[in-house]
């Protein structure tokens, strides 16, 4: 029995032993080098989207909304003097809430809170320091976010991604002549994706308080000035979207 018992065992181990090789498949014993490249286009930005805030209190809830009704209309006002489209301005969030100095033992009620948000896009960015001036004054007590966008983002992302290509194969080729090997077909092309590059700022967690201006930053990783923006008086500049390619390619080497 034991004989039989360690026969069949034994048949067992070998008739595994070419199916885990079978799917691991044919090792691959070419010389290869991996590198990667990395490229950015910066682009003058040809969209602005803004997201404004207002916010109001008072401690009877309807004179709290009236205040921040009026608000909105001179902020709408406004806008439709600077020739913003209705179409381009958007309510982003409403909120009511009251509060009190002490959330957890609610001691002294401080009023209701009224809460607006307005987003509003606009394709002339050189009127973009004029805009945020002026709602500003007309009562906005805060700007959550300003994102600059390109029209064309999927033009300058290809472009970014030609380049990163070339940067990898030519920092291939070099390190490959350094050995005395030279590089032949790309074995296998990998885009390394870094999130996504049209988003802006806006929602609930967006709200911070004693800050009237906040200049966000997408992930086009937009670079903007002054770092005291909360003078209305400062000049805001105009930065350039970043957009990134990053790309990993294997390619075989032949002396």
């Amino acid at each position: 029995m034991k004989t039989r018992a360690f026969a069949i065992f034994y048949a067992m181990v070998m008739i595994g032993i070419p199916a885990r090789a079978q799917s691991g498949g044919a090792f691959d014993d070419r010389p290869k080098i991996t590198v990667s490249g990395e490229a950015v286009v910066n682009v003058k930005p040809d969209k602005v989207v803004i997201s404004l805030g207002i916010e109001t209190s008072d401690a009877d809830i309807s004179t709290a909304k009236l205040k921040n009704n009026e608000i909105m209309q001179k902020t709408v006002s406004v806008l439709k003097q600077l020739a913003i489209s209705e179409k381009d301005v958007q309510t982003d969030y409403l909120s009511v809430q009251p509060r009190w100095r002490n959330e957890s033992i609610r001691d002294t009620f401080l009023g209701y809170f009224v809460r607006n948000t307005l987003v509003v896009t606009i394709t002339d960015v050189a009127r973009l320091e004029d805009l945020v001036t002026r709602v500003l004054q007309s009562g906005v007590n805060y700007v959550h976010g300003i994102d600059f966008q390109t029209s064309e983002l999927k033009k300058y992302r290809e472009q970014a991604r030609e380049l990163a290509l070339l940067a990898a194969k030519e920092k291939a080729e070099k390190m490959a002549a350094v050995l005395g090997q030279r590089i032949v077909a790309p074995i296998q092309i990998n885009e390394n994706y870094m999130g996504s590059s049209a988003s802006y700022l806006s929602s609930w967690n967006s709200w911070g308080y004693g800050r009237p201006l906040s200049l966000g930053m997408s992930n086009t990783q937009v670079s903007v000035g002054p770092e005291n923006a909360g003078d209305i008086t400062n000049t805001i500049a105009l930065g350039k979207l970043a957009i990134r390619a990053n790309v990993s390619v294997i390619f075989e080497l032949k002396r």
